[in-house]
């Protein structure tokens, strides 16, 4: 039998043993070591953000150009009131039977003329002075109230949505009346 040397070769070498331990280089775990540290810098960056943010709402970090305002330098505004009649508005339910009774007293901005002084119409009435911005503000208020529903105005916040809606109403229709503030004295919704 004629045998080949490479396979004589590779028969008579002897094999290592299959337990001894072959030198293995230890290789060093990057992968979650930069997870961790890429993962503490984010969780540092957001916690400096919330404290530096809590600093700067609450005005204890002092910034150039103030994001706070400051409410020791606000000029007083003078207001008056006008007082409205109650009023009795057919509300805009299906069955056409719901009503609301309202009365109600504006709190009107004081209108200043150009040399500082108070406003014109500085007689001690009580409304604005004018039948005129009266009866304005009286249909600004009828309108809007006749477009609401009961279930509109007797949910948790529909008095604030009414107020909010008669505020942008009145600023709309009568440019020269300066709501600050609604209130209502008197409120009452029949179904």
């Amino acid at each position: 039998m004629a045998t080949s040397p490479t396979v004589l070769a590779s028969a008579s070498a002897p094999s290592p043993p299959a337990s001894a331990p072959t030198p293995v280089e230890a290789k060093f775990p990057l992968i979650p070591i930069l997870l961790a540290v890429v993962t503490g810098v984010v969780i540092a960056a957001i916690g400096i953000g919330c404290i530096v943010y809590y600093l700067a709402r609450t005005g204890r970090l002092p910034m150039q150009g103030g994001a706070v305002p400051k409410t020791g330098a606000t000029i007083p505004v003078t207001t008056h009131a006008m007082v409205l009649e109650p009023l009795l508005v057919n509300l805009a339910d299906a069955g056409g039977s719901s009503y609301l009774r309202v009365a109600l007293t504006l709190r009107i901005a004081d209108v200043a003329d150009k040399k500082g002084t108070k406003a014109k119409d500085e007689k001690g009435k009580d409304d604005s002075g004018s039948d005129d911005a009266v009866a304005a503000a009286r249909d600004t208020v009828l309108t809007v109230l006749g477009r609401q529903t009961a279930d509109g105005l007797l949910v948790a916040d529909g008095k604030e949505h009414l107020k909010s809606a008669l505020k942008i109403a009145l600023a709309q229709h009568n440019a020269d009346l300066k709501v600050t503030d609604i209130f209502f004295t008197d409120f009452l919704v029949q179904r």
